[in-house]
């Protein structure tokens, strides 16, 4: 298997030289990562070059690394059902940089990329329709970016006197709590509830 995946990364490497950053096999599968403005003309090649037919988009998602100026990972995974195999496409990409859509090439894109853009707010350039799709009409901020409180912004709810869903800014009832998780024969030098009585004899 890993004969052929090296293979496979020698072929696309030397197809696409100008695309193609570097490649690596991790977990069996190979990984190739990929100039952000050549997404379009490299998916398209990708699926219709004669040794690749990677012509299955299983997912596309994005991972945030928000300490590097190319913040975020954008990620294509895709299945070759002739060649049994399957390929991870990354481009890493800046807060500001549009990434091209591909939902010319595999329709099933569309959805894909508004789940991206909702959850990370990383725009796809020529996306037919490209808004929100599992958070709420105007919604603040991007839950999966790592800066993005786990409180959120904004507590929805249903209001029994209003009779209608009320928008209000998050109160916490209880404040976050710190805990230690040493137990007392770790080295904790704290009276623990209810062992106050056994130091008192």
């Amino acid at each position: 298997m890993t004969e052929a995946l090296q293979e496979l990364a020698a072929h696309i490497a030397g197809k696409r030289p100008n695309d193609v950053i570097s490649t690596e096999i991790a977990f069996g599968e190979l990984c190739v990562t990929i100039t952000p403005s050549s997404v379009k003309e490299f998916t398209e090649w990708l699926r219709d070059d004669a040794n690749c037919k990677f012509s299955t988009l299983i997912d596309l998602t994005a991972v945030d690394y928000p300490q590097r100026p190319q913040r975020f990972d954008v990620v294509w995974l895709y299945l070759s059902m002739w060649r049994n195999q399957r390929i991870r496409i990354k481009a890493a990409v800046r807060e500001e940089e549009m990434v091209p859509s591909i939902t010319s090439v595999f329709p099933v894109a569309n959805w894909y990329e508004r789940e991206v853009f909702d959850m990370f707010g990383i725009i796809f350039s020529g996306h037919p329709d490209l808004r929100r799709i599992l958070t709420d009409y105007g919604f603040r901020g991007y839950p999966l970016r790592k800066d993005f409180p786990t409180t959120g912004y904004t507590e929805v709810r249903y209001d029994e006197v209003l009779k209608r869903v009320v928008y209000e800014p998050v109160s916490l009832t209880q404040e976050y709590r710190q805990f230690d998780f040493l137990s007392p024969w770790e080295g904790a030098h704290y009276v623990l509830p209810g062992d106050e009585k056994a130091g008192a004899k």
